[in-house]
């Protein structure tokens, strides 16, 4: 049998993430803990299968950047840089703080100094994959929270780019191994890191020179050829390739040179529609992110060393967390920013591998101490998907108060308003879900006839176009009970469904149903797969854009040849009267 270790790693490692992410949301748990708990059975401390952890680590990292790229396509420079006085020094606060606190924890350990130093930045940066995917979960990207918690991702990364850069010069001094690195002088040491931060100056100043009038063009150019295979891939070569190079030459990460590519596609009008065909191997790719997670951790170290863990653990969920909430509500923002910022720090992920993995391969930090880290960060992985489940209850039951303390303040932002309840229909009205091309045809005619109707759009720009014509909104996925709640969902009359994405469409269909099962539910579809599947999750009734594109074909066919029969029968030459009546001609 051939040796086929990357076909290996991506079967066992997305089967084995399928097994235990199900068996994860049957137990009402994150699916993410299932993804962990996949890794650590493919990895090598566990008996049986064992995936090729390298491969997994860089299939992890186009995860990395097919999501930061996705981010970056909802962003704007005027949205980062509406949050930079908090951000910049909120970040550097955050990191400066947790550092010491692993510092001293390496310090009461033992460690070197050198050691405890590095142990510290590595408890100090979050997880760019986890923090997203909880944003995206509550609908909170485009939100000030989002752009804030994004703002402070890159001053995040930004540092610790900085920090991987200098480490090798400056390994010597720390303590390292002399074959790994040498002691540098000072006037080499500030060579680095002028070198360092001029290549990013650099690279961050073609991108909005050049990259944010090239990168739309070659998009518009390519969607003009009319292929959709052609289009996809451009949008993969654009976020990879800018990622890439920006690793590269710039020494830049990955993941801030994707999320960059992004924000300069953001300004065009396919950056939808790209961010729509990236939407399948992002998520195939952040998976396997958590699978390679899960494949580092070594299960013997919590019997081990427990405290040393417990101490590493407490440190990034605490720590991280005040420094968050603290800064945020220095610089007076509301109380759902303090409390959402501060649950998103409470974790680490990708960077502090990478630096840990450089940390030790200088000599700077022993296994033991990369196994403390790689434990900690598994379990604050775990545990942050339920610190945001027990927010999101706090928010619910104290909703009211919120909103009046923020008002009393004057600090309750636009975007994060909840929705306007005195707008939204309380009773006997129509629920739409989607305002694309077929959405903004049924909700602009229901709205001219008087039809009371409340719209739930994902897409801010759509919901804006929703908002011009008066029609009540909420930004939100529709797949979330949350977003339902909202818009009445008890007391409606009628759903329609005109999302394309079947699988989506019948997951709220199901919620619908038990939550109200006199509700008319209309929903689109596909494929005569797709009506079966609708109608047993339990709509009322299915249109299928193919049948109604035929019906209308032939009733124009109809027309076409009544009309082309009036034509003939119109030039038809006057009939011979002679012949008719039998005269010979001479």
């Amino acid at each position: 049998m051939h040796d086929t270790p990357l076909i290996a790693m991506l079967v066992g490692g997305i089967c084995l993430a399928f097994v235990f992410g199900m068996i994860a949301q049957k137990l009402r748990l994150s699916p993410l803990f299932g993804y962990l708990v996949a890794g650590t059975v493919a990895g090598p401390f566990t008996p049986g299968f064992v995936a090729d952890a390298g491969i997994a680590q860089q299939l992890s990292e186009i995860g990395v950047i097919l999501i930061m790229f996705g981010v970056g396509l909802h962003f704007s420079i005027g949205d980062l840089w509406s949050v930079r006085k908090i951000v910049l020094p909120g970040a550097l606060f955050q990191v400066l703080v947790a550092t010491s606190l692993g510092l001293l924890l390496g310090w009461l350990m033992g460690w070197p100094w050198g050691s405890s130093l590095i142990f510290g930045v590595c408890l100090s940066v979050a997880s760019t994959v986890v923090l997203l995917r909880a944003l995206e979960e509550r609908r909170l990207l485009e939100t000030r929270r989002g752009r804030i918690a994004i703002g402070w991702l890159i001053v995040e990364d930004l540092l610790m780019v900085l920090v991987l850069v200098m480490l090798p010069p400056l390994a010597g001094l720390l303590g390292g191994d002399s074959a790994e690195g040498q002691s540098a002088s000072g006037a080499e040491i500030m060579n680095a890191l002028g070198w360092t931060l001029g290549k990013v100056t650099v690279f961050i100043v073609l991108m909005l020179a050049i990259g944010r009038r090239v990168i739309p063009w070659v998009l518009e150019r390519t969607a003009g050829v009319g292929s959709r295979e052609l289009f996809t891939l451009a949008v993969l070569a654009i976020a990879l390739g800018v990622a890439y190079v920006a690793t590269a030459i710039f020494s830049v990460s990955f993941a801030l040179g994707a999320f960059l590519a992004g924000v300069m596609l953001n300004e065009s009008k396919l950056s939808h529609q790209a961010a729509s065909d990236s939407l399948p191997m992002r998520d195939a790719f952040a998976v396997l992110f958590f699978v390679s997670v899960g494949m580092l951790f070594d299960p013997h170290i919590l019997i081990e060393q427990p405290l040393a863990i417990l101490a590493t653990f407490l440190i990034i969920v605490l720590g991280n967390s005040f420094c968050g909430f603290i800064v945020t509500r220095v610089f007076r923002e509301p109380l759902q920013t303090q409390l959402t910022l501060g649950t998103g720090l409470a974790q680490i992920g990708e960077f502090s591998f990478i630096l840990a993995a450089l940390g030790v391969s200088l000599g700077l930090l022993s296994e033991d101490a990369r196994n403390l880290i790689l434990a900690a960060a598994l379990l604050s992985i775990i545990v942050n998907p339920m610190l945001f489940v027990l927010l999101d209850r706090w928010n619910a039951q104290n909703e009211a108060e919120i909103r009046v303390a923020a008002e009393s303040d004057s600090e309750i932002d636009e975007d994060d308003q909840l929705p306007d309840r005195a707008s939204i229909p309380a009773s006997n009205h129509i629920i739409l879900i989607g305002f694309g091309q077929v959405g903004s045809r049924v909700g602009r005619a229901l709205q001219e006839h008087g039809m009371p109707l409340v719209l739930i759009e994902s897409n801010r720009d759509y919901c804006d176009d929703a908002r011009e014509i008066g029609i009540p909104t909420i930004l939100g996925n529709a797949v979330s009970t949350d977003v339902l709640d909202d818009a009445n969902l008890g007391s409606a009359r009628a759903l329609l469904l005109t999302i394309s994405q079947s699988l989506e469409a019948g997951v709220i269909i199901r919620h619908a149903r038990e939550t109200n099962p006199g509700l008319a539910i209309l929903a689109r579809a596909h494929s005569s797969e797709e009506v079966a599947y609708l109608h047993k999750a339990g709509a009322d009734a299915t249109i299928m854009g193919e049948s109604e594109i035929a019906r209308s074909m032939c009733d124009s066919v109809e027309s076409l040849v009544r009309l082309a029969q009036r034509l003939e029968a119109a030039n038809r030459p006057p009939p011979d009267l002679d012949a008719q009546a039998g005269v010979q001609p001479t």
